[in-house]
């Protein structure tokens, strides 16, 4: 048996006194209730001598187990055997006695209370827990009964020991001991293990802890470095499950917070800390997370004293935030400045009368110390704890105080539900289970020193943190809270920052590229999301740093920005209005075209039956003059706000008039070039041509496929009002969508177009000269061809002096509604002639030049063809005027002078 607890030295050699639990399967007869219990833990304790009335047992009705570091293992090697580790043998820890201390406080406050549990008696057996595995007989000691373990038994017919436990301290000593305790469902309510992996129920559903978990630890620190806006930090932890899973969990969370993770390193016994911090040094790194246990946070702070580490921020988790030791050290005001988490209630009213008592009594009884130890059974010895003064205890680290306060309290209010108390009494009759404790736990609300403790579904508390920054410049140092953070019901989080001592008194930088200005996005230029360059927004775009701080965003169609923008501007929507002074001038001008239309319709209409009027082009020309004035008519609907309608009837309207303008100009050069050879070469084809009305004929057949064409186009493309966003950067234009005008602008306007070719046939026997050509504006030709200003007298003279004209072909000249041959035709007499030749003032008979097909008119060299055989105006003109040109009889027949 004592092999089993591991005793070396003088306590080996008590063998009743350390005799670990042994396992059975057969039931163990003694009473069945509470009190039984209680009892037959009482007759062991009565066996153990004097360790009753030592800091580590009490009597009473109900016992709590209690599991404090009241020593630690730096180091622990690997034993192949089953001996129990012997706490005393090591390190001692102030705070674990201060740990234990407030145990005993909370049970002798609740024993002394007359509502809580009015007539039962709390008792507790505690033991030192120094090491994560070799410290077993603690464990089967709180699950035994009466000395034994039955593993098998029911929840309902099995009565631990103790009823629940708090401790122990640390997160890899508590998933190792918990499966233990789980089988019972004893209760565990733990106030120093914070791992995230023990909130699964699954695994581990009787454990309760009044401390924040590593999720909440982690949130908290991510909410500080985002508070001071940096972005580049080292995750600096041990190797144990607390830093491993709070190094997971903070990996996690800055995923998508623009925090960068920039070094990260599990420190051991082993590590050279000098090297580490060289390495965050050369990484610029200026904000360090030490996420590690006290003595491995108080190495690395030790060594950046050593190694002269200067104005570093270094933010402690809630294992060292609160050390005592570490602020005293020389030389640690010129590291920087450190921040801490700790538990906002730090106090615990009437603890320090307790202590001052409870040390009054150790001092008592001092003397007869060491016959008591050598009664006491495995890891319940404590050689230094009589030593520590009253101070020494109160002025350790306090972080975890409320936390155990609060787990007694927890378990201590879970009976009363248990028992049914009341307040007078409780129903000590009743049958109290430690799994009944778990079930009143989960549904517990009560407030304890003004705190408010409740749990959740995973048995974790309220959250309710403190910020605290050191004050290392004066003496002794000091803990000042600079911030707060809660949870429930619903998350703050504040810091003051007027009261945190920066050095220079300024925020240190801690970011891996410089912010970018405003109207700059970021480029990435790393491995890590936080380095970067900066990159102006073009025109028309913006930059949100709230919605992608890595993306330009363009503007929406109706708004523009400048370069370099974070917001974009709404565009004014601007069209051309009636009442603008440009439009009511071009208004004008149209109507002014409209009624000089009219006018020459009147004009033609009045003079229908005249030469002039006929020859022009008869009932054509209204044709032409009524598509010019609904061509006319579609300007009006240009302005004003564009509209389905207006953009139909703007279109449809020009379009279609245009067409048939453009097929009565398409017949008249036709009939200008091809009429003569057709009637040579093709007098059947030029006889039906005549007969039916070929021109009229040709115009409906054009006009009237053009407008199938245009209704199926406005059928299936139908033009619309667009928005105009790229001529003006702050306007938008209401404009309609490209249509076929500017087709027929390009068709019919350009010099190397259809037009220009037929242009150049029509006046392709004139001697033209290169500049003539080039410099003819086919708008004007084209206008001068819709309203000829022919003079009727042109051709009289022509008639008069041309008698090889026959009557035939003037009558065929007048069918054909055209006397351009006619005008043509007009020449000069020699001076000194009576009469002139036959052939300089009478049409040929064959017109051969036509017979020749013309030349492809794109690759004519025009400066080479018109610049032959060119002649004086004057030379093969016929003048109008013959005043000095009149013979009379008497000059017939006789030789000019």
């Amino acid at each position: 048996m004592c092999d089993l607890c591991g005793c070396a030295g003088r306590v080996r050699s008590l063998k009743p006194n350390c005799s670990a639990p042994t396992f059975s399967s057969s039931k163990v007869p003694g009473r069945q209730d509470g009190m039984g219990e209680r009892k037959g833990g009482a007759a062991l304790m009565s066996e153990a001598g004097s360790c009753s009335a030592s800091d580590f047992s009490l009597e009473g009705d109900y016992l709590l187990g209690g599991l404090f570091p009241l020593h630690e293992i730096e180091k622990e090697t690997t034993l192949f055997s089953a001996e129990t580790t012997e706490c005393f043998r090591h390190s001692t820890s102030t705070s674990g006695y201060q740990m234990l201390q407030v145990m005993r406080f909370a049970v002798e406050e609740i024993n002394n209370s007359t509502t809580l549990l009015p007539n039962v008696s709390l008792g507790y057996e505690i033991f030192d827990h120094c090491t994560d595995s070799k410290n077993f007989h603690s464990v089967f000691s709180f699950i035994s009964n009466n000395g034994s373990i039955k593993p098998k038994e029911k929840l309902n017919n099995y009565q631990p020991k103790v009823i629940a436990l708090t401790g122990p301290y640390g997160s890899t000593r508590t998933m190792t001991i918990a499966p233990l305790f789980t089988m019972d469902l004893i209760p565990m309510v733990n106030y120093g293990a914070s791992t995230y992996a023990l909130s699964n129920k699954l695994q581990y559903p009787s454990f309760v802890r009044t401390i924040p978990s590593n999720k909440d630890l982690i949130e908290m620190i991510i909410h500080i470095i985002w508070w001071f806006g940096w972005n580049w930090v080292a995750f600096i932890g041990s190797q144990d499950d607390y830093s491993s899973d709070g190094l997971k969990l903070f990996n996690e969370y800055i995923s998508n917070t623009g925090i960068c993770l920039a070094y990260q390193e599990g420190l051991s016994l082993n590590t050279n800390y000098s090297l580490t911090l060289k390495k965050i040094d050369m990484l610029n790194i200026n904000v360090i997370v030490i996420f590690a246990l006290p003595q491995y946070a108080s190495k690395i702070v030790k060594a950046a004293i050593a190694n002269n580490i200067r104005d570093k921020v270094w933010i402690a988790s809630n294992a060292w935030a609160m050390n005592q030791q570490l602020p005293r050290e020389p030389g640690i005001e010129k590291i920087g400045t450190v921040i801490g988490i700790t538990e906002r209630l730090l106090s615990l009213p009437g603890f320090n009368q307790f202590v001052y008592k409870a040390r009054g009594a150790s001092d008592a009884g001092h003397n007869d110390y060491e016959g008591k130890v050598k009664s006491k059974t495995c890891n319940q010895v404590c050689h230094y704890c009589s030593l520590l003064t009253a101070e020494e205890i109160i002025n350790e680290n306090p972080s975890l105080s409320f936390a155990i306060y609060a787990a007694i309290y927890t378990i201590a209010h879970a009976l009363h539900k248990v028992l049914q108390c009341d307040i007078n009494e409780c129903q000590k009759n009743t049958m109290a289970k430690p799994y009944m404790l778990l079930g009143e736990i989960k549904k517990l609300h009560f407030i304890l020193n003004g705190r408010q403790v409740k749990y959740d579904d995973h048995f974790d508390p309220a959250i309710s943190f403190a910020v605290v920054v050191w004050r290392t410049e004066v003496n002794p140092p000091q803990f000042v809270m600079v911030g707060t953070y809660e949870k429930h019901p619903g998350i703050t989080f504040t810091i003051d920052n007027s009261l945190l001592p920066w050095h220079n008194k300024k925020v240190p930088f801690s970011n891996c590229s410089v912010e970018c200005k405003a109207g700059y996005s970021r480029q990435p230029d790393d491995f890590h999301s936080c380095c970067f360059t900066c990159k102006k927004c073009p025109p028309n775009s913006y930059v949100d740093f709230s919605r992608d701080p890595y993306t330009c965003f363009p503007c929406a169609e109706g708004e523009w920005s400048d370069e370099g923008s974070t917001t974009c501007k709404t565009r004014s929507v601007v069209y051309p209005q009636f009442t603008e002074i440009p439009s009511i001038i071009v208004m004008v001008s149209a109507a002014c075209l409209i009624i000089l239309l009219i006018a020459i319709f009147c004009l033609f209409a009045y003079n229908y039956d005249t030469p002039v009027v006929k020859s022009a082009g008869g009932g054509m020309c209204f044709l032409m003059l009524t598509s010019l004035i609904m061509s006319s008519i579609s300007v009006f609907f240009f302005f004003g706000k564009p509209s389905f309608v207006f953009c139909l009837l703007r279109n449809a309207i020009f379009v279609f008039f245009f067409t048939v303008c453009i097929s009565c100009l398409t017949v008249r050069s036709f009939q200008i070039i091809s009429v003569f050879k057709m009637a040579a070469q093709f007098p059947k084809v030029h006889s039906l041509w005549v007969k039916h009305n070929g021109q009229r004929l040709f115009i409906a057949f054009v006009s009237f496929i053009h407008f199938i064409s245009c209704v199926i186009w406005m059928t299936v493309n139908p033009v619309k009002a667009i928005a105009d966003s790229w001529t003006y950067k702050d306007q938008l234009m209401l404009i309609y969508s490209p249509h076929i005008t500017m087709f027929y602008a390009q068709i019919f306007t350009s010099k190397r177009s259809t037009l220009a070719k037929i242009w150049l046939a029509a006046h392709w026997e004139k001697k033209i000269t290169k500049a003539h050509v080039f410099e003819c504006d086919l708008e004007t030709t084209i206008k001068e061809i819709l309203s000829p200003q022919v003079n009727a007298s042109s051709y009289v003279p022509s008639l008069i002096l041309n008698p090889s004209v026959t009557t035939e072909r003037v009558n065929t000249a007048r069918e054909l509604n055209d006397i351009s041959f006619l005008i043509t035709g007009q020449t000069d007499l020699p001076e000194d002639a009576m009469e002139a030749a036959l052939k300089s003032i009478t049409l040929p008979e064959d017109f051969t030049d036509f017979d020749s097909q013309l030349p492809d008119l794109n690759t004519i060299d025009v400066v080479d063809h018109f610049s032959l055989n060119q002649c004086r105006t004057e030379d093969i003109t016929l003048k109008e005027t013959f005043e000095n040109h009149f013979l009379t009889m008497e000059q017939i027949g006789k030789p000019s002078e």
